[in-house]
């Protein structure tokens, strides 16, 4: 019998396959994509997953300013900020800040559902976000997935 089927394998920096993927976010739900982003920043669609390694990839996400929010998100969400002062206290709703910035709306979604330690940190800076259909990540060559395949 083979024994070394059996031993359970911890990934490291080293043996961590890295890949480049892009996504379109065109016409999809906000909360949805994040999530399935998240998880593949986090590494956890991989058979490696290590809970304390970056085994993720790195994500390029185009047509940020295309995301669909359902009801009247539009204007009743808001994003709310803190300037230090007393009294700093700043509300945005979610139509005004695409307006604003509109990469901020889905880099604020993946963000709040990666771990809050260095380790979310760290995968933040894999992300890659941009309001219109041009990167500049092409050297890359980033593969283009279909976020409605995936589970």
């Amino acid at each position: 019998m083979n024994t070394i089927s059996y031993k359970t394998v911890s990934a490291n920096k080293d043996s961590v396959n890295k890949e480049w993927v892009l996504v379109d976010a065109e016409n999809q739900p906000l909360g949805r994509m994040a999530s399935k982003v998240a998880k593949m920043l986090r590494g956890k669609h991989k058979a490696n997953f290590t809970p304390h390694v970056d085994c993720g990839d790195n994500v390029v996400i185009i047509n940020a300013e295309k995301i669909n929010l359902s009801g009247k998100k539009w204007d009743q969400k808001e994003y709310v900020r803190h300037t230090g002062y007393p009294g700093g206290q700043k509300f945005i709703t979610a139509n005004q800040l695409m307006v604003k910035k509109p990469t901020a709306m889905v880099e604020k979604a993946i963000k709040g559902m990666l771990p809050k330690n260095k380790l979310g940190s760290d995968l933040f800076r894999n992300l890659f976000v941009y309001a219109g259909s041009e990167h500049p990540h092409q050297a890359q060559q980033p593969q283009k997935i279909n976020l409605n395949s995936i589970k």
